[in-house]
């Protein structure tokens, strides 16, 4: 009996041991593990697209495939962390919160261990609960809409554990490099640029860059960002549009390497001028030019110590329109804005209460010496200017994160009005605007959870 005991006792050892191996967290490492992953998400079948309000009909064929990628890293300590990159117009809650309870559920990563950020083309699908009030779907199509939606999920989950399994010894690098298509919507009017002689502002041309060399010292992955509108193209085919390109020229010119594009706060930033499949591919190598420059520069080694932090905080919103005001839509407004009307109108027969604030993620990263802000939503480059100062000009800032349910306005463009600041949230599906507090609410959360994360101000000043 004392020898079945042992040979018992010895068993379970084994086995907690070999669990621990694939989860990679408990194990004392030297330096950085790292692993990436990618999966096609393309939608087999002709699928109605997100991002413009003006299609009529579903897609028609690609131009390229669309991706999600996923790079896992893992401390010395064993913390793990995985930050997962998509061609989508964004992530809407519903979808996030089952990817990341999974991912909580199959490999013991909390919402502080996870990002998933989007790229915002406007050439990839419409996703469930996701800018409700823009297309006229019919129910065929929606039906295709969920399947694909619920497809989508699993992938991403799967994804997730395909890169941590693909873990190796590694060393990471960060750096800042900088590209200058992205022009400011709000101040430029598109159709008077061939007139102007110079550009107005503000705008943050930065392309955040991180570098994962193996133990070899041959290059893994590169992520990098840019803080602009994937917006160049707008038919009926499928594309990660310029940041697909750059993607696509990064993996071309190093192969072997898994590239991942992390889309900043460019939610009032344009590439201009656009509209052609041309444009899209200069676009797309001037950003990888300025990647490929960082890379091939002396790139500052980051320590094998991984901080993180998450929170949701709620943005307040101003007061609904009346069931008044939201008939009066419904005869007089455009095609979305009557959709929205009919919807909130809907809520308030059937006694469902309307939104007064929204649970906005924030989270915060500290990789080795790199902070990284992610940041949910179409938040605008005023936030990346107003953390820039806060934690210095190296941060590394990301919108377009973990959900995507509004355009995130600065408290001088809620002020002003403007698509950003007072119609968007029409197509999102808000009752109504943001008010000029949640600039200062989001600033504070970020400065709370950057403490947590062990990342230091070195300002306090916003402005």
């Amino acid at each position: 009996m004392k020898r079945l005991t042992f040979c018992f006792s010895s068993l379970l050892l084994v086995v907690l041991f070999t669990a621990s191996s694939v989860n990679g967290q408990g194990r004392n490492v030297k330096g950085w593990k790292a692993g990436v992953a990618r999966v096609i998400i393309t939608p087999e079948r002709p699928q109605w697209m997100a991002g413009y309000g003006d299609r009529d009909r579903p897609s028609e064929g690609k131009i390229m495939d669309i991706w999600a990628k996923a790079l896992a890293i893992q401390d010395e300590s064993g913390k793990q962390a995985v930050l997962v990159a998509a061609d989508l117009v964004g992530i809407p809650k519903k979808l996030s919160d089952h990817i990341r309870d999974q991912v909580k559920i199959k490999y013991n990563l909390s919402r502080s261990q996870i990002a998933i950020n989007t790229s915002h083309t406007h050439t990839g699908p419409v996703l469930s609960d996701a800018l409700v009030s823009i297309y006229p779907v019919n129910e065929s199509q929606q039906k295709d809409i969920d399947r694909y939606t619920v497809q989508l999920g699993d992938k991403i989950v799967a994804l997730v554990g395909k890169a941590l399994k693909a873990m190796e010894p590694a060393q990471l690098y960060s750096g800042n490099g900088v590209t200058r298509f992205q022009v400011n919507r709000r101040n430029n009017v598109e159709s008077a640029l061939p007139l102007q002689s110079g550009l107005n502002g503000p705008n943050d041309y930065a392309v955040p860059v991180l570098k994962i060399v193996n133990k070899k010292g041959r290059l893994m992955a590169v992520a990098f960002g840019y803080a602009c509108h994937n917006t160049v193209l707008a038919g009926y085919k499928w594309s990660g549009d310029y940041a697909g390109f750059a993607q696509a020229e990064l993996e071309k010119t190093n192969p072997g390497v898994t590239a991942l594009f992390l889309q900043g706060c460019g939610a009032d930033q344009n590439p201009l001028p656009r509209r052609t499949v041309e444009l899209a591919k200069q676009y797309g190598k001037e950003l990888a030019a300025a990647v490929e420059r960082v890379l091939n520069e002396q790139m500052k080694p980051l320590s094998a110590k991984l901080n993180t932090a998450y929170s949701e905080v709620e943005l307040p919103l101003n007061a609904a329109p009346a069931k008044e005001e939201l008939m009066e839509k419904t005869r007089s407004g455009a095609e979305y804005q009557k959709r929205w009307a009919h919807n909130l109108i809907r809520d308030i027969d059937n006694g469902v209460p309307l939104r007064s604030s929204y649970p906005y993620p924030v989270e915060v990263w500290k990789i080795g010496e790199q902070p990284v802000v992610i940041l949910g939503g179409e938040s605008v480059i005023e936030y990346a200017i107003a953390l820039k100062r806060i934690f210095g000009p190296d941060l590394f800032v990301l919108g377009y994160s973990n959900d995507v349910m509004s355009y995130i306005p600065s408290a001088k463009i809620v002020q002003e009005g403007g698509y950003e600041g007072a119609s968007s949230q029409m197509v999102y599906g808000l009752p109504s605007t943001w008010k000029p507090s949640i600039e200062s609410v989001i600033i504070q959360e970020v400065i709370t959870l950057a403490k947590e994360a062990e990342v230091q101000v070195v300002s306090s000043k916003v402005n």
